[in-house]
């Protein structure tokens, strides 16, 4: 069919429906409650909706009435309701996964706390609850939990395979204790209301299964930014992990121009997409080219170069290199694929990343990948070996094998050990961290996904920076690239998220979440912690302000012990502080950064070889050999900020990610 009668033929068809959908689109108008038949149940409001009559948008929470009651669906389950109180965001349900679980003494009912499918729009409460300490059973570890709940009165199940459950029979004592060990994980499950003596009946504080309860009341709060949606009269939703505050009470009038607007746009792009993928079409036919060059090729893709050439592989050579993608060779998730252990023919250990899927977006996260790393070369970053042909069965991304992880898993996953990763190397890790960021913005580059889980470590614990499908370029004639944010949550500068400006500021802050992790071997995003305290930066900036540090420092630092490593544990937090500021003209820049972290470091040095000596067979090369002579640092002040008096942000604005 020729193209050109296959545009028109599309773009009539679209103005058909457009005009035919005109006068039939209003927005909905959501009623201000509902109510459910049984006589029991008070009404219904927002955040829930009535499934049976009200728009999506009208609500969060799914509600079935019944006859007899009604059904509440939490993401992907749903539960029975059993009461509804006078109070707008209290439900009283029953989990029937849970109830089998329990009635069979099984462990899975002890494995996972009940959590919020919606973490950005609103969070959920057990009301009455009791907080378990579920413990990895490993004899590495099982004296150290042993010692640390048996002189408590805690009382212990150790029946299920891979964990030990500690834990007292109270649902006041909610308090979790701030030197758990790390290897355990905080657990919270609804239990019995005991209301008088006859309600104990049953109840032995040693069996742990006869207390729980399969029927409890839940307790909904919004996030601050649905709240404030919700009280100017709009509907909280989510786009593409966005809160977005939507107004469903709009005119009809207003309703269909949003949607003519809507559809005309929409039809725009679905041409102009089509009209790119032809001239791919037609450029690929008369030219077809790889995405990678050989040493022995000229590299040209759509007018962009790919600098000092890479290899080409085969599928074939790469298949037999993983036995076939064998998932037990997988070393972890990439930013758009799975990543492989795999051996070449000629010896070479590698890792090799595959894509999800073949499709436009993740086609562009590898051409920038492999247009990026081809033009790096530093100590501090990981090596791309080469890539497939466009030709391909699949794109496959090669890159140099790090044998030892990610800094992830040493601090807070499943390869943390205290004894491997003392304050000395978490110092080093810094710096070549923010080396390699450095050398990046020199060279124009914005990481735009600095994490612990994009930071490798070698064999002898050196970092090695890796990930860079969401990398940007940014031409030394701008301060910033406008563009929608894309990162990881609990890394993500708020100030890009707010209004989608990208500067080298945003890696600034996303390495201060980086610091603050070193010291307190905490997660970014933890739903486990207390509301206000799931975000790590908000927890730290308060720790921090109210001068109390020592309860951010992970006490296997040894700073209570040892003057020195306090001195520089307590000089970085200030520095992470500085660069987690909310405006990114207050932050420091990476060359300052760098600075202050080799500062802090030289000053009653710590000397990391002699924190290295003590692991078996490992040594650290000297740091002269990951000085990076490309970039020349710039002269930084110190910072007025004194840890002898309360810390204070100079922004006004929180850091906390509330978008409308």
């Amino acid at each position: 069919m020729n193209p050109v009668i296959f545009f028109a033929s599309l773009l009539s068809c679209l103005l058909y429906v457009h005009s035919t959908r005109d006068h039939n689109i209003s927005m909905s108008i959501c009623p201000e409650s509902f109510s459910c038949p049984n006589p029991n149940f008070a009404s219904f409001k927002y955040p829930f909706y009535n499934n049976a009559t009200d728009d999506k948008q009208c609500g969060l929470i799914q509600v079935n009435c019944t006859l007899n009651g009604g059904i509440i669906q939490l993401g992907r389950d749903s539960y029975e309701i059993i009461g509804k109180y006078v109070s707008e965001s209290v439900v009283s349900i029953r989990n029937l996964t849970f109830e089998r679980l329990v009635n069979n003494s099984s462990c899975g009912a002890l494995m996972d706390n009940f959590t919020s499918p919606s973490p950005l729009l609103y969070s959920i409460s057990i009301v009455s609850f009791i907080t378990l300490y579920k413990c990895t059973n490993n004899t590495n570890y099982t004296a150290q939990t042993d010692a640390y709940f048996g002189g408590s009165n805690y009382h212990r199940y150790n029946t299920c395979k891979n964990h030990k459950f500690y834990y007292k029979y109270s649902i006041s004592d909610t308090t979790v204790p701030s030197d758990l060990p790390p290897t355990c994980q905080v657990i919270r499950l609804p239990v019995k209301l005991v209301r008088g003596p006859e309600d104990n009946k049953g109840i032995n504080e040693t069996d742990i299964f006869s207390f729980l309860s399969p029927r409890f009341s839940i307790y909904f709060h919004l996030s601050p930014s649905c709240h404030k949606c919700h009280q100017e009269g709009g509907q909280c939703n989510t786009l593409r992990e966005h809160v977005l505050c939507l107004d469903a009470k709009k005119e009809e009038k207003t309703g269909r121009k949003l949607t003519r607007i809507l559809i005309l746009a929409g039809s725009a792009f679905i041409l102009m997409l089509f009209l790119v993928i032809f001239i791919i079409w037609c450029l690929y036919k008369r030219n077809p080219i790889s995405y990678c060059t050989s040493k022995n090729k000229s590299p040209i893709i759509e007018d962009q170069v790919f600098f000092f050439g890479v290899s080409v592989f085969s599928y074939k050579d790469l298949e037999d290199a993983t036995r076939n993608f064998d998932p037990a060779l997988e070393l972890g998730n990439g930013g758009f694929g799975v990543v492989y252990y795999g051996k070449l023919q000629d010896g070479r250990e590698v890792a090799v990343k595959r894509l999800y899927e073949h499709n436009y977006k993740r086609l562009q996260q590898f051409m920038n990948e492999v247009q990026i790393l081809t033009r790096l070369r530093h100590p501090n970053l990981v090596v791309l070996y080469g890539c497939t042909s466009r030709q391909s069965h699949e794109l496959l991304l090669v890159y140099e094998y790090i044998s030892n992880g990610t800094l992830a898993d040493h601090i807070h996953g499943e390869q943390a050990n205290s004894s491997l990763l003392a304050w000395p190397l978490r110092m080093n890790i810094a710096i070549e961290t923010a080396r390699s960021l450095v050398y990046l913005h020199a060279s124009e580059i914005i990481h735009r996904d600095v994490k612990t889980s994009n930071i490798l470590l070698d064999h002898n614990f050196s970092a090695k920076v890796a990930d860079f499908g969401l990398s940007r370029l940014l031409p030394n004639d701008v301060t910033h690239v406008s563009t929608a944010p894309q990162g990881t949550p609990g890394y993500l500068d708020p100030q890009y998220h707010h209004h989608y400006q990208l500067t080298e500021k945003s890696d600034v802050y996303s390495f201060g979440v980086v610091l603050i992790e070193l010291i307190s071997s905490m997660v970014a995003v933890d739903l486990s912690r207390t509301q206000d305290d799931i975000s790590l930066v908000n927890l730290a900036l308060n720790r921090i302000q109210r001068c109390a540090l020592d309860q951010l420092i992970d006490p296997v630092l040894g700073s209570d012990s040892d003057p020195e490593v306090m001195r520089m544990v307590t000089s970085v937090a200030e520095l992470a502080f500085r660069c987690l500021q909310f405006y990114s003209e207050m932050r420091p820049t990476m060359n300052e950064v760098l600075d202050v972290l080799v500062d802090i470091q030289s000053q009653g040095r710590i000397d990391v070889d002699d924190s290295i000596r003590e692991l078996e067979e490992v040594k650290t090369p000297p740091l002269s050999e990951n000085n990076d002579k490309t970039v020349v640092l710039k002269d930084f002040l110190p910072s007025p900020v004194s840890i002898t008096g309360e810390w204070h942000s100079n922004s006004t604005v929180s850091t906390t990610l509330n978008v409308r």
